[in-house]
């Protein structure tokens, strides 16, 4: 059985993405808190990924990056503080781990990586300058590793609209703030967890062997149509 690290998997998309993965993966979570569910395929690691070493493992054949931010201000309130933040969890975290495991990575067959981006990177949006460039650095460095360790690893990421998590409660918290996201998307719908979860299990796996290097918008339209 292979085994799959996630990083940020107590809450939100990670965690659904562990529910996920568990059917047909040993699983090691590295977060701050342990997700809620315990399972005989799934082992936790107490770790603040930007302060703290990353836990020796014995082998990976997998690597998901989940934390992230939704960071929304107007560009006169966004400190430079606000954007080094946002670049040091989406961006510098996802180095950290992908260089930590990168030699387990190497050992495994047809091993694969899988990020985060945000609809944001393609769809202008207003107050969305900080968490946008650095999902942007996110895209970056899956089309720029896909090149440098092809063919023998995957690296892909998926840029979710607006998904129904704690990160995104602020985006979700009254009837009136539902209806209008749910307006704004041509599918006329939001994403659920486990949507994003079944697609990062299907990149994850050997039926996506011929795709690297890719960012795979779930994006209920928003991107994709005018309507």
């Amino acid at each position: 059985m292979k085994t799959i690290i996630v990083v940020g998997g107590s809450k939100g998309i990670g965690n659904a993405i562990i529910n996920s993965l568990l059917q047909h993966y040993k699983v090691i979570n590295i977060s701050r808190t342990a997700p809620e569910q315990s399972h005989n395929h799934l082992s936790h690691y107490t770790c603040d990924i930007l302060e703290d070493e990353l836990p020796e493992l014995n082998s990976a054949d997998g690597l998901v990056y989940c934390p992230g931010s939704i960071n929304l201000k107007p560009i006169n309130r966004l400190r430079l503080e606000d954007f080094r933040a946002d670049f040091e969890i989406n961006v510098l975290g996802a180095v950290k781990s992908i260089q930590a495991y990168l030699p387990l990575l190497k050992k495994s067959t047809n091993p694969a990586i899988l990020l985060f981006s945000t609809v944001a990177s393609k769809l202008g949006m207003p107050y969305h300058a900080s968490i946008a460039t650095a999902k942007s650095g996110v895209e970056g460095l899956v089309k720029s590793l896909g090149a440098e360790l092809a063919p023998h690893i995957r690296i892909n990421a998926i840029a979710p609209t607006v998904t129904n998590t704690d990160l995104a409660s602020k985006l979700l918290r009254n009837e009136k703030m539902i209806e209008n996201i749910t307006d704004r998307h041509p599918l006329k719908k939001f994403l659920e967890p486990n949507e994003v979860a079944h697609l990062a299990e299907f990149l994850l796996s050997d039926k996506a062997l011929s795709m690297s290097g890719q960012v795979f918008e779930m994006d209920c339209g928003i991107v994709s149509f005018k309507i």
